[in-house]
């Protein structure tokens, strides 16, 4: 028993050993044709970049800017409007009234 045990690990190791010595081969192969890929892709890509002309931007940064800001704006009106109107059962345009918020301000600081 103790022989064909011995023989088995012994079989076990040289597989392994094949294995690994094959794996490495293998993988510089692949890793020679991804790095030759690679290298055609970048090629590719540097031809791509010469060709493209400037991107002219039909919607400038500065008036997205501003677009996002009166959207903010926009979405904290309607807050408030709901906020005070809906939730807090009130009218829903004495939220953009100066007197409602100095009477919040009065009752936030106490001072009346």
């Amino acid at each position: 028993m103790s022989t064909e045990r011995e023989a088995k690990q012994g079989m076990e190791q040289q597989t392994r050993k094949a294995f690994k010595k094959g794996a490495k081969k293998e993988t510089t192969v692949e890793a020679n044709e991804s790095k030759q890929s690679r290298k055609k892709q970048k090629a590719e890509k540097s031809g791509a970049k010469t060709k493209k002309r400037a991107r002219l931007r039909v919607f400038p940064i500065w008036l997205r800017i501003i677009v996002v800001l009166l959207f903010a704006m926009i979405a904290l009106v309607a807050g408030l409007m709901v906020g005070y109107g809906v939730i807090g059962d009130g009218t829903p345009l004495d939220a953009l009234k100066t007197e409602t918020w100095r009477h919040i301000i009065d009752i936030v600081t106490k001072t009346e």
